[in-house]
């Protein structure tokens, strides 16, 4: 399965650059996510949680940068991972490149995912993938809309070039979760589905209404 996604960061490409390659900082930002291991520079171990209705999956694995290319501003991430109950595992390439935008910077991003095992029957319907990936790559950006904004330099009253806040971006929503600390599971169902990581669980999961 293919996925085209994108969502927008208030920086300018040349920062956003530098965020989206800082793994330990936006790791957090991911709903569901959990860095374990840094093994060196290009290469990650982590978890992903994600809850499809009543079943709720693991995936424990490892990403890497097999590409990176500053002048351009894109790179190419390999991941794979293996659900801990042994129901089955993903594999992606991601693709993703910067373009300026409007609010800043804009993140283009396309996956190639395939499944296996019993993962691969709860994720049958690339539809749903889609849905689950866009509700969390929605969650991720505004996550690390949050944390921008309560950098130092926002802080000190300067706030991130092309950033756009308001009250009600101040104080709505919920704070990304703390460095190293796994965010609750994406809810397949219950919570707004439409648009979940349209780009990288779509993605990374396919994992979708089966009882355990």
């Amino acid at each position: 399965m293919e996925f085209e996604n994108s969502f927008e960061v208030p920086l300018p490409p040349e920062d956003a650059w530098k965020t989206l390659l800082d793994i330990e900082r936006i790791a957090p930002c991911m709903p569901g996510a959990e860095l374990t291991e840094i093994v060196d520079d290009k290469t990650f171990k982590g978890k992903v949680s994600v809850r499809l209705g009543p079943v709720a999956l693991t995936f424990q694995g490892t990403a890497s940068f097999e590409d990176i290319d500053e002048g351009a501003q894109k790179a190419t991430v390999k991941a794979q991972g293996a659900d801990a109950k042994g129901r089955g595992g993903a594999n992606a390439n991601v693709n993703f490149h910067l373009e300026p935008c409007a609010a800043g910077s804009e993140v283009k991003i396309h996956t190639d995912l395939q499944l296996s095992g019993s993962v691969a029957q709860y994720g049958r319907g690339a539809g749903m993938i889609q849905d689950l990936a866009s509700q969390i790559i929605g969650q991720f950006a505004k996550n690390l809309l949050k944390q921008i904004e309560t950098s130092p330099k926002a802080a000190n009253g300067d706030p991130p070039t092309g950033a756009k806040t308001s009250p009600a971006d101040l104080d709505g929503g919920e704070p990304a979760p703390a460095p190293h600390q796994p965010a609750a599971p994406a809810q397949v169902g219950g919570m707004a589905f439409k648009v979940l990581w349209n780009q990288i669980v779509r993605s990374i999961k396919g994992l979708f209404g089966i009882k355990d």
